[in-house]
């Protein structure tokens, strides 16, 4: 059992290690052990030899990054940072699973230390892991050092290369030949159902060389020193991305649970338990054991991890020596300081004229990208459409060089994702995780919902990503109800810690994305932008009293009895039917809320100076669902909104049609203000 280990001690080290998880789950009664078993002796060897980190400093920027995509597996991981060193104890793995522990079911990012990514979500880790290996490849071009430029190890499952973000994402990494980033691919071919054959039959390794990946093999995963060899082979690699496709048995080494659906989750039983710490020579009768000498024997990686950071320190310094442009920029880039944009964007504010709003936030764009080249990111093969390309910027390509009509490389500020709205959300994500970039990526709002799972990520780890989806509402017309926003702006209003900003003008556009690039902290930002030119309504407005506070009075004053609340396109045809109520006597205030998060943020009395509670006549004007309109409306208030799906044909038409026109703001006023009447009398 000691061959091919460094020391005996690893061996014991590992025999004790692979039973503890088995255990846990066993006294749980829930969870995924046979998985953490099974690879045990793989992540060991990966923690103790291969991987750069200092378990003294989870945060060292010089440190690799390692994502486990199967998060389910959660253990697996775990029980390294146990065994190295991170803080976490036995107690703690004792208590996985358990409300408030630092070992919840699956990795949360910020939660437990040495926990890089939220992952759980199939295949969402493997596509964080491309974007984290394409931000390691532009900062070492941005920079000009290695220094933070990590290598990104992942451990993906059957189910992760089943799910369609990962073929998604792995393609467009092949196509960039990303150095540094080693996926291993846990070939154990048993899922829930059974045996994978069922539903999973292609030659996945040969999948991977078609992408572009160079693809090497592990046989054995009991064989430490195979694995050895592998893992040194594919850090030799470093012009292409590794595909290691590791074959092992789940539940290694229980003797009748092992190789089966219930090695997968759940309790193995007490005579499994038994029966293999009798295959690994260790005492059947003694529970959730690892011998003092073993784990200090095992925390000594530590001294590896602390030299590597000295060396790693000296270098930083003397690099900041002999590049201190580069090392000024990257610490301007640390503290989130965007100052040296703000006065470009201040030059789009100033020169603001109508037009579409995704036009507007492609000149903002290209106004603020030259001086933050922390910002970068592209489109669906759709940037000229949604405004996301930047004027001679160069593309992120693999090599120096043309390809097509696009010019660039590794340290390019444009990314070509191509067709691939799902895994752009989630490599956004990565890019984001070092901490450096500020990711972004567009395509149209209805399609957003190909990305959902990867921008609900982003929203529960805070991550400064902005999604950027133009083409908001039916007025892009001719294309038809497939390509007609109708629910999607509520549906994402729903989702926790994310913020939809639907912008009413370029004014209005240009103070969203300042409150985006200077509030970091308020993790990810969705800007939903007009396919139709629009007219400027917050001309009169400054920064610091219009759409960054979330609401405001774009129209009318203190005499109001009724509220007009509206979002982007429509706050237009709000104030000209406040325009026509005047004539008619009735005075209309006109609430301008591109970002009703936001808004809410914004503390009480601000709130009810915007929407005085004694206003109970309330209409909402919004080209999509009125879903949550009634929050901000309450049982006197009326929608003016859609319903239902578009159809093939003039936006302007459609709008008439479906009921989103001045005329019929006016009439849900006057409908409003009766009823507000009738209840203060009844």
């Amino acid at each position: 059992m000691t061959q091919g280990w460094s020391s005996p001690n690893d061996a014991d080290v590992v025999r004790h290690a692979r039973v503890l998880p088995l255990e846990i789950v066993q006294a749980k009664g829930s969870g995924h052990a046979g998985t953490a078993a099974s690879l045990a002796p793989a992540l060991y060897l990966l923690f103790q030899e291969f991987l750069r980190h200092d378990p003294a400093d989870p945060t060292w920027p010089g440190r690799d990054r390692f994502v486990l995509s199967c998060g389910h597996t959660s253990l697996s991981l775990y029980l390294q940072l146990y065994l190295s060193g991170y803080g976490l104890e036995l107690d703690d793995l004792k208590q996985a699973r358990k409300i408030d522990s630092r070992t919840p079911g699956h990795p949360e990012r910020g939660h437990t230390a040495g926990v890089e990514t939220t992952t759980g979500p199939l295949g969402q880790g493997v596509a964080n892991a491309v974007g984290l290996a394409m931000e390691a490849q532009r900062m070492r071009r941005l920079l000009d050092t290695d220094l933070y430029s990590p290598r990104v190890w992942c451990v993906a499952s059957d189910g992760d290369m089943e799910e369609g973000i990962t073929h998604e994402a792995s393609s467009l990494a092949g196509t960039l030949k990303l150095p540094g980033l080693i996926v291993v691919w846990d070939d154990n071919r048993i899922s829930i159902e059974g045996d994978t054959a069922i539903a999973f039959a292609e030659d996945t390794a040969r999948r991977y060389e078609a992408y572009g990946w160079k693809v090497l093999e592990i046989f054995d995963a009991e064989d430490p020193a195979e694995i050895r060899r592998i893992y040194a082979e594919a850090c030799d690699i470093d012009d292409a991305p590794v595909f290691i496709r590791l074959h092992s048995r789940l539940g290694h080494p229980m003797p009748t649970v092992g190789g089966t659906a219930k090695a997968h989750a759940g309790g193995p039983g007490v005579d499994e338990i038994a029966a293999t710490k009798t295959v690994l020579g260790l005492d059947p009768q003694s529970s959730f054991d690892m011998p003092e000498p073993l784990l200090q024997h095992a925390r000594q990686v530590a001294d590896r991890g602390r030299r590597a950071h000295a060396e790693w320190t000296q270098h930083q310094a003397d690099w900041a020596a002999t590049h201190p442009e580069q090392a000024a920029e990257l610490d301007r880039m640390m503290r989130r300081d965007v100052s040296p944009a703000l006065a470009a964007l201040a030059d789009v504010r100033a020169a603001a004229e109508p037009l579409a709003t995704r036009v507007a936030s492609g000149r903002v764009l290209n106004a603020v990208a030259p001086f933050l080249p922390e910002l970068w990111g592209g489109s669906c093969d759709l940037a000229e459409s949604n405004g996301t390309l930047i004027e001679g910027a160069a593309s992120f390509l693999p090599t120096e060089g043309t390809m097509g009509q696009w010019t660039g490389g590794p340290g390019g500020q444009v990314v070509h994702f191509g067709i691939r709205e799902h895994a752009m959300g989630a490599i956004l994500n990565g890019m984001a995780l070092a901490g450096i970039s500020r990711p972004f990526g567009a395509t149209y709002l209805v399609f957003s919902d190909y990305q959902r799972p990867a921008v609900r990520l982003a929203a529960l780890m805070k991550l400064p990503v902005t999604f950027i989806w133009s083409h908001d509402s039916i007025m892009v017309g001719e294309d038809g109800p497939t390509h007609q926003p109708i629910e999607q702006l509520w549906s994402y209003r729903t989702m926790p810690g994310l913020a939809v900003v639907r912008p009413a003008d370029t004014v209005e556009t240009a103070d969203a994305w300042r409150r985006i690039l200077t509030r970091a902290e308020d993790g990810p930002t969705a800007l939903a932008l007009s396919r139709q030119k629009v007219p400027i309504v917050a001309a009169a407005t400054s920064y610091d009293n219009g759409a960054s506070r979330g609401a405001y009075t774009v129209w009318g004053g203190s005499d109001a009895e009724a509220l007009i609340i509206a979002t982007g396109s429509e706050v237009s045809l709000a104030i000209e039917a406040a325009e026509q109520l005047r004539a008619e006597g009735i005075a209309a205030k006109v609430v301008s809320a591109p970002c009703l998060e936001w808004f809410e943020a914004e503390d009480k009395d601000y709130q009810d100076q915007v929407l005085p509670p004694q206003i109970r006549a309330r209409v909402s004007v919004e080209a999509g669902t009125d879903t949550g309109w009634y929050r901000w409306i309450g049982s006197t208030g009326r929608t003016v909104g859609i319903n239902t799906y578009g159809a093939s044909g003039a936006g302007e038409i459609l709008m008439q049609r479906l009921g989103v026109t001045v005329a019929d703001i006016m009439t849900a006023v006057r409908e409003s203000i009766a009823q507000s009447k009738a209840l203060a009398t009844a």
